[in-house]
C-alpha cells in the first residue's frame, strides 16, 4: 500500500474524477515505433504537428526527463440519450457529445491542476499537467495506468468508464507504485468498425484520419475530397458513430459535470449557414467548436446542407456562393449541385 498513492486517489475522486492510475514514463516502448509508422503512412493528414513534435510524443521520459511517474485521469462526459438519433433529422447539424457543452480543456485542466497542487505541496515534489494540449500520448499512457485498452478504433475503451471519458496527465518527479496495465477486451466485435461512414480504419487499431469525419470537420482545412462529403451526412463537428455502438457503453458511468449539460444541441443547418464571424464567436463561446473558426463551421454546414435532400435549403446555400472563403463558396456551390439533382 502507498498512503500518499491512495490518498492522492482520494482526492481526485472528490474533485469529480471518475478514475486514476499510474504507470512509469518508459511504460509504452511501442509507442514511437506505432506513431512512426503512422506518419509514414501520411495518416496523420494536415496535422504537421504530430511530426513536428514526434520525438516527445514518442516518448514521455523525452518530453519530461525529471518525471518519474505519470499518474492519468479519467473524466467521464457520458451522453443522456442517444447521441446517433440526430442523424435522421436531416434539417439539424449534429455535433459531437464532447462538443455541446463547455470546453473540457478548461473543466479538465482546472480540476487537475487543484488536484496537482495539493499533491505536489503533500509530496514535496514537482509537476506538470496536460490536458491534449501537449505532445503527450494518452491513451497508451492511460492503458499502462489501467484506465482502459485502445479498442479497434484506437479510442480508449474502459470497463468500468465505457467510450465516453476525457483524459488528463499528470507527470511527476515523486515515484509512485504503477498499477497494472489494462488488457485489450475487444474481442471478435467489429461495431466501431463496421458503422464508420468513411471506412476510416484500414485495419482493426489502425485509424486513417484523412478518412474520419472528426478529422475532416475539425482539423481539416480547404475544401473536403468530393468522394467523402456525401459520406459526412449532417455531421458539422465531429462523429460519435464508433463510440456509440461500443458494447461497454452499457457499463459507463453517468456523467457528474454540468458543465458537460449540451449548449449546443442539434441546430438548425439554416440558422448555421448565415452566421458571420461575429455570430459564429458569439454563438460558440465557451465552446470547443469555436476553435475551427467561422469559415471552416460554415464550409462543414454547406455539407450537411447538401446532404440533407431539403429543397427548401437551396436558397441558403446559394447565398454563399459567392463568400469570400473559397473552401465555403465551393462547398455551397456542391450543395447547389446536389440538391438540384434533387
Amino acid at each position: 500500500m502507498n498512503p500518499l498513492k491512495d490518498r492522492l486517489r482520494e482526492r481526485a475522486m472528490a474533485e469529480g474524477f471518475a478514475a486514476m492510475g499510474v504507470c512509469s514514463p518508459d511504460a509504452v516502448p511501442g509507442t514511437a515505433a506505432r506513431l512512426r509508422a503512422f506518419l509514414a503512412a501520411g495518416h496523420h493528414g494536415q496535422m504537421g504537428w504530430m511530426a513536428e513534435r514526434e520525438g516527445w510524443r514518442g516518448s514521455a521520459a523525452a518530453l519530461w526527463p525529471e518525471a518519474r511517474s505519470v499518474v492519468m485521469f479519467a473524466e467521464v462526459y457520458t451522453p443522456q440519450g442517444d447521441p446517433l438519433a440526430v442523424l435522421e433529422a436531416r434539417d439539424r447539424g449534429a455535433v459531437s457529445v464532447y462538443a455541446q457543452g463547455k470546453d473540457y480543456h478548461d473543466l479538465v485542466k482546472r480540476r487537475l491542476k487543484r488536484v496537482g497542487g495539493w499533491f505536489a505541496q503533500a509530496a514535496g515534489a514537482e509537476i506538470k499537467v496536460f490536458v491534449d494540449t501537449a505532445p503527450v500520448m494518452e491513451k497508451p499512457l492511460a492503458q499502462a495506468a489501467g484506465l482502459g485498452w485502445q479498442g479497434k478504433h484506437t479510442n480508449l475503451v474502459g470497463r468500468g468508464l465505457g467510450s465516453w471519458f476525457f483524459l488528463g496527465a499528470m507527470f511527476t518527479t515523486a515515484r509512485l507504485e504503477p498499477d497494472t496495465a489494462e488488457t485489450d477486451h475487444c474481442g471478435t466485435c467489429r461495431a466501431c468498425l463496421d458503422i464508420c461512414p468513411t471506412a476510416a480504419f484500414p485495419a482493426p487499431y489502425q485509424l486513417d484520419a484523412r478518412r474520419c469525419i472528426s478529422y475532416l470537420t475539425i482539423e481539416h482545412r480547404g475544401p473536403v475530397d468530393p468522394a467523402l462529403r456525401a459520406l459526412m451526412g449532417n455531421r458539422i463537428y465531429g462523429c460519435d458513430d464508433c463510440l456509440a455502438v461500443c458494447p461497454w457503453n452499457k457499463f459507463a458511468q453517468a456523467a457528474t459535470e454540468i458543465g458537460y449539460q449540451p449548449r449546443v444541441g442539434a441546430p438548425e443547418l439554416a440558422d448555421l449557414a448565415v452566421l458571420d464571424d461575429a455570430g459564429f464567436r458569439a454563438r460558440f463561446a465557451g465552446s470547443p467548436v469555436k476553435r475551427i473558426g467561422r469559415d471552416r463551421f460554415v464550409r462543414n454546414v454547406l455539407y450537411a446542407i447538401g446532404n440533407s435532400g431539403m429543397p427548401g435549403l437551396l436558397a441558403v446555400a446559394a447565398g454563399l456562393v459567392d463568400d469570400p472563403d473559397a473552401a465555403v463558396a465551393d462547398a455551397a456551390r456542391w450543395a447547389c449541385g446536389r440538391l438540384k439533382a434533387g
